[in-house]
């Protein structure tokens, strides 16, 4: 066998194993990013946000305004939406 037959013929699969080499890696790069994320598991929503009404529930539930100022005050929520 020759050299020059064997070079040319196996050229083009070298360069799509470095390729491939290269998806593989960022696959289990990605992988391991999403099992530490997952690991984490933040329960919270993404924003960290709360919804106006959400927090007026909880105020109320906790006692810091009363039942009149509560429905008052989720109407006007309710109104700005």
């Amino acid at each position: 066998m020759m050299w020059g037959e064997w070079g040319t013929e196996h050229w083009g699969w070298m360069l799509f194993g470095g390729i491939h080499m290269i998806l593989v890696w960022a696959l289990i790069i990605l992988l391991i990013a999403a099992l530490i994320k997952w690991l984490s598991g933040s329960k919270e929503p993404p924003t960290g946000r709360k919804d106006a009404l959400e927090i007026l529930n909880e105020r109320y539930a906790r006692g810091e305004i009363d039942r009149d100022t509560y429905q008052e005050m989720k109407r006007e929520l309710q109104r700005a939406d």
